[in-house]
C-alpha cells in the first residue's frame, strides 16, 4: 500500500459524497495504491450510513465507527493505527482541504522529507478564526523551533515510520511535526488550496483554543525534558534553595547584629517558604524521573530514533 488517507468525520453527511468523488478523481490516474480510512467520531446525522455504503461499494474505503464523540485527535489516532500505507495523509472531511493537493504532498515526500505540512496561504475562514491561528502559529513556531505558517492545517503527509513512535492525546495532532522533528524527522511546508465550507457547521471554538494552549505546554515539556524531568524541576529546586539560603543569611544577620525582632518577620517566612519549595521541586523531579523510566522501560520504548542501519543484524 502506497498511501493511506485518514479522514475524521463528525456530522458531515452532506459533504461525504463530494469528498468521495474528489478523492477518487485526484488519484484516478496516479497509479498509486491507496486506501481511505473514514473515522466516524460519533456522528448523529446519518454520516455512518453513507460511509458504510461507500465502503461496500469500494473496498479501498474503510470505516471505523466510535461509540461516541471522542474528538479529532482520537479519530486521527485510530486512523493512523489502522493505516497500512507507506505514507499517511490526514485531511478534513468538510471539503475545505482539496484532495487535488495530495499528489503534490507525495512528490515532496519523495524528495526525501519525512513530514510535509500544508499551508493554507489563502485561508477561506472568518477573521475571528484567522487571527488567533496566526498568533498561535507564531508562538508554536518560536517555542518549538519548528517554523511552520500553519500548524492547524489538517492536510499533511507523514512517512509511516514517523507516526509509529508518536502517541496522540488532547489536541496533539496539530503538534505532530514538532514531535517528529524531535526524533530527527525532516519537515517541509507547501502551500495548499483552501475552500470555504459549503455544508455543515464548524466544530472549532474558544474552548478548543484553550486546549491547544495547554497542549502546547505539554509539547514543550516533551520536547525538552521527557527523558530528564529532574533537570527541569531540580534546577528550580536549586534556585529556590539558593534564594532561601540567602534570605536565611540576611535574616540571621538582622537578628544577630541589628537586633531585629523575628516576630512575624517577612524574611523569616520567605526563608521557610523558599527552602520548602526547594525540597518540593527536587522531590517532584525525582518522581518525574521514576515515571519517565517506568514509561520507557515498561513499553520497551527507546530514548532514541534510528533512521537506518548498515550491516547491523542482531539475532534475538
Amino acid at each position: 500500500m502506497d498511501l493511506s488517507i485518514v479522514v475524521p468525520i463528525f456530522n458531515e453527511s452532506d459533504n461525504l459524497p463530494t469528498l468521495c468523488e474528489r478523492v477518487t478523481a485526484a488519484l484516478a490516474e496516479s497509479g498509486i495504491g491507496y486506501e481511505v480510512i473514514l473515522v466516524d467520531d460519533g456522528s448523529t446525522d446519518g454520516s455512518f450510513e453513507i460511509m458504510k455504503g461507500m465502503a461496500l461499494e469500494d473496498r479501498r474505503w474503510k470505516v471505523i465507527r466510535f461509540r461516541r464523540n471522542f474528538g479529532q485527535t482520537a479519530a486521527m489516532a485510530a486512523g493512523f493505527s489502522a493505516a497500512s500505507g507507506r505514507v499517511v495523509i490526514p485531511m478534513d472531511g468538510d471539503l475545505q482541504n482539496d484532495p487535488a493537493d495530495i499528489p503534490m504532498l507525495l512528490a515532496k515526500i519523495d524528495e526525501g522529507y519525512d513530514v510535509v505540512s500544508g499551508w493554507r496561504m489563502n485561508r477561506q475562514d472568518t477573521f475571528n478564526r484567522r487571527l488567533p491561528s496566526v498568533l498561535a502559529n507564531r508562538l508554536i513556531s518560536r517555542l518549538t523551533a519548528v517554523h511552520l505558517h500553519d500548524y492547524g492545517c489538517t492536510l499533511k503527509a507523514y512517512r509511516r515510520e514517523v507516526l509509529d513512535g508518536i502517541n496522540l492525546y488532547g489536541e496533539m495532532h496539530r503538534f505532530v511535526p514538532a514531535l517528529a522533528s524531535q526524533i530527527g524527522a525532516r519537515v517541509a511546508e507547501v502551500p495548499v488550496r483552501h475552500h470555504p465550507r459549503l455544508h455543515g457547521t464548524s466544530k472549532y471554538g474558544l474552548s478548543r483554543t484553550m486546549r491547544v494552549v495547554l497542549d502546547l505546554m505539554t509539547v514543550m515539556f516533551l520536547l525538552s525534558y521527557s527523558t530528564k524531568p529532574i533537570q527541569l524541576f531540580g534546577k528550580w529546586g536549586i534556585y529556590s534553595f539558593f534564594a532561601g539560603t540567602l534570605s536565611g543569611v540576611i535574616t540571621l544577620y538582622m537578628k544577630l547584629f541589628e537586633q531585629t525582632s523575628m516576630n512575624r518577620n517577612p524574611l523569616l517566612i520567605l526563608t521557610a517558604f523558599l527552602l520548602f519549595m526547594g525540597v518540593q521541586f527536587i522531590a517532584l523531579g525525582l518522581l518525574g524521573e521514576l515515571n519517565a523510566r517506568t514509561y520507557y522501560e515498561a513499553q520497551g520504548k527507546p530514548i532514541y530514533a534510528v533512521r537506518e542501519t548498515i550491516n547491523v543484524d542482531r539475532e534475538e
